[in-house]
């Protein structure tokens, strides 16, 4: 039963009850009144016996016992009955309230839980993403600053890492072995383009001839270059120095194609062959001697000889311009008895103190400090 109906039924209870006690009171009144009704007629008829004997106290005291015994049964059957009744609806209205609390709990208060639960878990991971956010922001600052400097290393020093593996990887982009099947002892015509061949280290690059000292470093763009001083200003196959340069390092991102195509040659050795298509006729030179020197020391190319030479020069070590390294060679290839010295024309510079051979191109602040300076 709910408790609207389990109300309106101990209210009727109560009622009842009331009732049943209202007329038991009745009757025991209208029996007091009864026997005291009587109690007074024989009171008065017989008044002057009652006057000489005592009154029969002992029938009034019975009369007044029953009445008590059944005031006293009645309200103990009564309050017995009620509290007995009220304990019940109390304990099955209990009952339905742990029933009805149960309930709210399971349907009501779980999902509330879980609520909290998900609230609970979602400031949680809120609360650590921020923290962890805010230990990371303390770390951009030390990233972007390491970050820049090994931006910087990488764009000043790259050359010294890359270098040396170009020094091993074939520049050209001939296939080795067309270049190893130049046959030295054959004079055979070759096209009109000037070519430098070093089937060792694989080369096959275009060679700028008869360019003055100040277009050197434009033409090593675009291949090697003829180096002209006076004193060293030989064409081939002419009694003289022919001197031929060439980038050895360059930063990896230069749009150079020709910036490692000497890298290789330090690994030239005494009786390697160099070959030099010059206007139709291929040259072959062997080679004789290596050294290094210094960027200034020009007078080292000027050689007092009667044989048609070859040295190529590059920057040395490698990825660095610090010193120079120069490769000679011999002519063996074809005959030069009759050959002539190249007497040097106006054009030929002559070296003078302070004067340096050419170089790799500059590295990222050299670059930056010749846009500067207006070198």
């Amino acid at each position: 039963m709910d408790s609207e109906n389990g109300g309106q039924y101990q209210y009727s209870n109560d009622l009842q009850r009331q009732a049943t006690a209202s007329i038991a009171r009745k009757k025991v009144l209208a029996a007091y009144a009864n026997a005291a009704k009587k109690s007074f007629e024989n009171h008065t008829d017989n008044a002057s016996t009652m006057k000489e004997e005592k009154v029969n106290t002992t029938v009034n005291a019975e009369a007044w016992k029953r009445y008590h015994s059944a005031w006293q049964e009645y309200y103990q059957k009564y309050y017995s009955d009620y509290y007995s009744t009220a304990a019940k609806n109390y304990v099955e209205k209990e009952r339905l309230k742990d029933a009805r609390a149960k309930a709210e709990e399971e349907e009501i208060l779980k999902p509330v839980e879980n609520e909290d639960k998900l609230r609970r878990f979602i400031r949680k991971k809120a609360t650590d993403s921020a923290r962890k956010s805010r230990r990371h922001h303390k770390l951009i600052p030390i990233f972007a600053g390491v970050f820049v400097v090994l931006l910087i290393l990488f764009l000043q020093y790259n050359r010294l890492i890359f270098a040396p593996i170009m020094a091993y990887v074939a520049p050209s982009s001939n296939a080795a072995s067309e270049i190893e099947s130049v046959d030295p002892t054959v004079i055979a015509s070759v096209s009109t383009e000037p070519k430098l061949i070093i089937p060792k280290i694989n080369v096959d690059v275009p060679v700028h001839f008869g360019i003055q000292v100040s277009e050197v470093m434009s033409a090593m763009n675009n291949g090697v270059a003829h180096y002209r001083i006076a004193g060293a200003s030989a064409f081939p196959g002419e009694i003289g120095n022919l001197v031929i340069t060439g980038h050895s390092a360059g930063d990896i991102y230069s749009s150079n194609p020709y910036k490692f195509i000497f890298s290789g040659l330090e690994r030239l050795d005494e009786g390697d062959l160099i070959y030099v298509n010059y206007e139709g006729v291929r040259y072959t030179y062997s080679i004789t001697k290596k050294q290094v020197i210094e960027p200034s020391n020009v007078q080292a190319l000027i050689m007092n000889t009667d044989k048609p030479l070859i040295t190529l020069v590059t920057c040395t070590p490698l990825g660095t311009s610090n010193y120079r390294l120069l490769v000679t060679g011999e002519q063996i290839s074809p005959s030069y008895e009759t050959a002539t010295r190249n007497p040097d024309d106006v054009t030929v510079e002559t070296p003078t103190e302070g004067t340096v051979m050419p170089a790799n191109e500059p590295s990222f602040f050299e670059g930056i400090w010749n846009w500067l300076t207006g070198k």
